[in-house]
């Protein structure tokens, strides 16, 4: 599996050391360092059964600056979401665990990363 990680994030570091517990393989990508493409965020999104303002972090000061939290959320706009996501992945939540199987986790709670040690075939140490 794969971890979009931000070091400084305690969720990150709390989903990193859940899967190291259950020895599950990953693969960190720094993704403030290695920014996802527009079409990579769409896949991610498609994965996770989301639309972009439901994995956007408004409160983020490039957030606040552009008035993100009244943007219209509908097809017409989501665009313009991803394009703002993909210039500022700090907007982005994490982690984002994108799984072998093709799905992927906002692992972001207990819940959430029970369910992607589950889908990756290793139980719960909780």
């Amino acid at each position: 599996m794969e971890i979009w990680h931000n070091p400084s994030c305690s969720k990150s570091t709390c989903a990193r050391t859940t899967l190291d517990e259950a020895r599950v393989p990953y693969r960190l990508r720094a993704y403030l360092e290695q920014p996802p493409s527009a079409a990579e965020l769409t896949e991610v999104l498609r994965r996770l059964e989301a639309r972009a303002w439901d994995i956007c972090r408004t409160g983020e000061p490039a957030a606040v600056a552009r008035g993100m939290v009244d943007w219209p959320r509908d097809d017409v706009t989501e665009p313009r979401w991803i394009e703002a996501m993909v210039a500022h992945p700090e907007l982005i939540q994490r982690p984002i665990l994108l799984l072998d199987d093709g799905s992927a986790v906002l692992g972001r709670t207990p819940g959430a990363l029970d369910e992607a040690l589950r889908r990756a075939g290793a139980e719960p140490e909780r």
